[in-house]
C-alpha cells in the first residue's frame, strides 16, 4: 500500500514515511493510494470477531511493514480496553470511547502510534520528537500513549486558559519524555505552529520530527476500528447512520474510511458547536475558515479544520458527492447543556459536552431531515461519545445541580504541580526551542 498527498505535489510513500513524516513534503495529508476492500464475508460475520480482531484487519490493509505477529501485537497492546455500544432509547445509540486510560477517544490513536512508531523506528539511533497541538484530549491522550517510550521525545502545544482544568492536569502532569507548550492563541494557533515545523526544511534537516495530530495518518487507521466494532454490535437489519461531534474533523474522516473499505453506513452527521465552517459549506458550496470561537465543547472549537482537506479528497472535490453521505449542524452552549439535562433527567445518562451536541444533531435530524440519506429513514442512530462525562464536571455540575463522581484515575492528576512552559504564537520562538531543547 502506498501513500499519496492530498495535493498531489509529492511522491506517493510507504505507511512507514507517511506515519512517520506526519504531513507530506507539499504541505497535504497524506492519503490511501486506493481502496482495499474487507470481503462481504468480514462484515457478514464481525459479529464473531472481537475489537482487537477488527483492529487487526483493519490494520492490515494499509500497513505492509509488519509482519502478521508483529501487528497483532502492536493492536493487542493499545487496544486493551472496549468501546461498548449503549442503547439510549429506541433506535438511537451510544458509542462509549471512553474506556481507555485518558477517559476519552484519543486512546485509540495515540496507544496505537506509540506501539506502531516504536516498531517502524527500530533501526534509527536519532530520537523521534513527536509535535501535537491540542485543544483538550489529544493531549492527555499522546502524553499517556508514549509516556517513557525509548526514543521518543512528545511536545505539546496547547491553548492557554482554553482547555478544561482536568484536561490541562492531564498533559501538563506527564513528566519523563513529555513536554508541554502553553501557547499564548487559539488551537487553530497551535495547529498552525506545528504545520509550520513540519514544512520548515532546516528545521526537518537537524530534527526528525512526527506528529500525533489527526494529520498523521497513523490516527485515523485505529480510529477506524471503532466504527467496526459498532456494527458488530448493532443488530443487523439496516446499515447505521453514523452521528460525530466534529471539531478537527479527523473522527468522521476515519469513519468515511471505513465506509471505503466496505463497512455498511447509511450516512454521517458532522455534529458541531458554533464553530460551523462545515455546516455552511455543505449548503453553500464555499469553504471560510475563520478564528475559532471558545464553546463548552472545547475539543470542536475548530474554525479552521485540517480534516476536510481529506473529506474533499475523498470525494474527488464533488459538494454533491459530499452531500450524499454527510450531513451537518451547529448547536449553541445553551442548546448543548439542555440535552445534558434532559438526557440525564429522563434517560439517567450523562453526556459530556461533545456527545450532547451529537444527541442535538440527531434530534434535529430527525425532525427535518428524516429521508436526507434516501432509504435510511429506518437506520439506527450511532452517536460516538468521545470522552467521559466526569472531564467537564465544571460546565456539567451546575447544569445537572450535582456532583459528578470522579474516576480514580483522573483523580490521581489533579494533585500533581502543573508543569509547563509558555510561549508565545509566533512559530520563530517555537522553532528556536526545538533547536536548543532537541537539535
Amino acid at each position: 500500500m502506498k501513500f499519496i498527498s492530498t495535493k498531489g505535489k509529492a511522491d506517493s510513500v510507504s505507511f512507514a514515511e507517511a506515519a512517520l513524516r506526519g504531513l507530506a513534503p507539499d504541505g497535504g495529508l497524506y492519503m490511501p493510494e486506493h481502496w482495499p476492500k474487507l470481503r462481504d464475508e468480514f462484515w457478514n460475520k464481525i459479529n464473531q470477531k472481537t475489537l482487537p480482531d477488527i483492529g487487526y484487519e483493519i490494520s492490515r490493509l494499509f500497513v505492509d511493514e509488519l509482519d502478521d505477529s508483529a501487528l497483532k501485537n502492536v493492536v493487542g497492546q493499545a487496544i486493551n480496553f472496549d468501546a461498548p455500544l449503549i442503547e439510549l432509547q429506541n433506535g438511537i445509540y451510544i458509542l462509549e470511547l471512553f474506556h481507555g486510560p485518558t477517559l476519552a477517544f484519543k486512546d485509540f490513536g495515540a496507544r496505537f502510534m506509540s506501539r506502531i512508531f516504536s516498531a517502524l523506528r527500530e533501526k534509527s539511533d536519532q530520537d523521534l520528537v513527536i509535535l501535537a497541538a491540542t485543544s483538550g484530549d489529544t493531549g492527555s491522550a499522546v502524553a499517556q500513549g508514549f509516556l517513557g517510550v525509548d526514543g521518543i521525545k512528545v511536545c505539546l502545544l496547547y491553548p492557554s486558559g482554553k482547555v478544561s482544568r482536568i484536561q490541562e492536569q492531564q498533559l501538563t502532569t506527564a513528566g519523563q519524555n513529555v513536554t508541554a507548550l502553553e501557547v499564548e492563541g487559539t488551537f487553530d494557533d497551535c495547529q498552525r505552529m506545528v504545520k509550520q515545523a513540519f514544512s520548515d526544511s532546516e528545521l526537518n534537516r537537524q530534527l526528525m520530527l512526527s506528529s500525533a495530530n489527526s494529520i498523521n495518518i497513523a490516527r485515523l487507521i485505529p480510529q477506524m476500528f471503532y466504527y467496526g466494532y459498532a456494527v458488530d454490535q448493532l443488530p443487523k437489519e439496516k446499515a447505521p447512520i453514523f452521528c460525530v461531534p466534529s471539531g478537527n474533523f479527523g473522527n468522521l474522516t476515519a469513519g468515511l474510511m471505513a465506509q471505503k473499505i466496505g463497512m455498511p453506513a447509511a450516512g454521517f452527521i458532522a455534529a458541531t458547536n458554533i464553530n460551523d465552517v462545515v455546516p455552511e459549506f455543505l449548503r453553500t458550496g464555499k469553504f471560510h475558515p475563520r478564528p475559532s470561537q471558545r464553546t463548552i465543547s472545547n475539543a470542536m472549537d475548530v474554525g479552521n479544520p485540517s480534516n476536510f482537506e481529506r473529506i474533499i479528497h475523498i470525494f474527488d472535490g464533488d459538494h454533491q458527492k459530499i452531500k450524499e453521505h454527510l450531513w451537518s449542524a451547529s448547536f449553541s452552549d445553551a442548546e448543548t447543556k439542555r440535552a445534558v439535562k434532559k438526557v440525564y433527567r429522563k434517560k439517567d445518562y450523562l453526556m459530556d459536552p461533545h456527545t450532547a451536541v451529537g444527541y442535538r444533531a440527531v434530534q434535529q435530524y430527525q425532525m427535518t431531515e428524516r429521508s436526507y440519506f434516501g432509504e435510511a429513514q429506518s437506520s439506527p442512530f450511532v452517536i460516538l461519545s468521545t470522552a467521559h462525562p466526569a472531564k467537564f464536571g465544571d460546565v456539567i455540575e451546575p447544569v445537572i445541580d450535582e456532583k459528578i463522581d470522579m474516576p480514580t484515575r483522573l483523580e490521581a492528576c489533579l494533585d500533581k504541580q502543573k508543569q509547563s512552559i509558555r510561549m508565545s504564537d509566533d512559530y520563530e520562538e517555537l522553532k528556536t526551542w526545538l533547536l536548543d531543547t532537541y537539535g
